[in-house]
């Protein structure tokens, strides 16, 4: 049977690109846009999870999507130009390249957004898929045949193991490598500079239908 190529999917915050700096200006931006105010290094010390559930912590049900919307608006113009690639991104990035792989950005972030950041950065990706989050994320993974999957959160490690595919957690975002592991990591490291070793490890020991 030939080989099935390899496809890699990455989270974006935390795990390919530091957005902290940008978002913080943009909730800082929503605040003096709506008097609401949402403490900003508290909610960049949480990113993760979809704006909506950040949202509900400052703004009433009824004012969430309101503000979710006005955000978005805001982010284009706070957001973009801040943000900067992680330790180990382009690294990671040109060891999938270097085998002839797939690389696929799976985001809870709106995918216009995320092809906005890797667009300023001259980032190249064969696709984007954005709005998703735990086990939509895990849906998507299995649509693509994804080879593993990398990202910085719990949910992005609970992801992978619904995916059955091999999940690296990097301790760039909130969560610590403790949480990583409790949550299904197979393995994780400090940056994306662990990603070489972890992609030969997931080659070297074959995929179904791969022929080894």
């Amino acid at each position: 049977m030939s080989q099935q190529p390899v496809v890699i999917g990455f989270d974006l915050d935390m795990t390919l690109l530091d957005t902290r700096p940008g978002i913080a200006a943009t909730y800082r931006a929503l605040t003096a846009r709506t008097g609401v105010h949402v403490d900003a290094d508290l909610a960049v010390s949480r990113l993760g999870p979809p704006l909506r559930t950040e949202m509900s912590e400052w703004f009433p049900p009824s004012a969430v999507e309101e503000a979710v919307s006005i955000y978005r608006d805001l982010y284009i113009h706070h957001a973009i130009v801040p943000a900067v690639a992680l330790p180990g991104a382009f690294e990671a990035l040109a060891a999938v390249r270097s085998i002839g792989g797939r690389i696929v950005v799976i985001t809870s972030k709106l995918g216009r957004l995320a092809s906005l950041h890797l667009a300023h950065l001259d980032i190249p990706v064969d696709e984007v898929h954005g709005d998703v989050f735990a086990a939509e994320k895990a849906s998507v993974l299995t649509a693509i045949g994804a080879t593993a999957y990398v990202g910085d959160h719990v949910a992005d490690m609970q992801a992978g193991a619904l995916a059955g595919v091999p999940v690296l957690g990097v301790t760039t975002g909130p969560c610590s490598a403790a949480d990583l592991h409790a949550a299904g990591a197979t393995a994780v490291g400090a940056d994306l500079h662990a990603f070489p070793a972890f992609l030969r490890r997931v080659i070297s020991v074959g995929r179904p239908g791969s022929g080894d």
